[in-house]
């Protein structure tokens, strides 16, 4: 049988090492948000692709641990209107959003994706370069 003593040792050691443990725990991660309407026309479609394959691609590492996760939201949706006013958007877009204990701390639309659509290696580069960042301030 244990003592009192004993077990209260173990409790508070247990107790610590948890604490310990979580403080040492990152939950931080980065969101890309793909926004789209009902509508999608072959560039918006492509938008979306680019956006998935330079991530996919370029950052599985981070995909496999939950640290980076990439997300097609359709803002007509009623539970996802509400991101429209958040990002004030506007157009088909993409975002990055950085979150950290469960909070997003900042985001950053890259507004430059339509400049790039019709430069693969050029709207890949884009993507990686800012996620890359993002990704730096975790």
């Amino acid at each position: 049988m244990v003592s009192i003593k004993k077990f209260l040792t173990i409790l508070i050691l247990v107790t610590v090492l948890f604490s310990a443990s979580s403080a040492f725990c990152d939950n931080s991660k980065v969101i890309v948000y793909y926004f789209h309407g009902a509508f999608r026309c072959p560039t918006c479609q492509k938008l979306e692709q680019y956006a998935k394959d330079a991530i996919d691609n370029n950052f599985s590492e981070e995909l496999a641990k939950g640290n980076l996760i990439f997300k097609t939201v359709n803002v007509e949706e009623k539970e996802n209107e509400h991101f429209v006013n958040d990002y004030q958007l506007y157009t088909k877009s993409l975002v990055l959003s950085l979150v950290k204990d469960g909070k997003e701390v900042k985001h950053k639309n890259l507004d430059k994706i339509w400049e790039y659509v019709r430069n693969k290696t050029k709207y890949t580069d884009y993507v990686k370069s800012e996620v890359a960042i993002f990704l730096k301030d975790m």
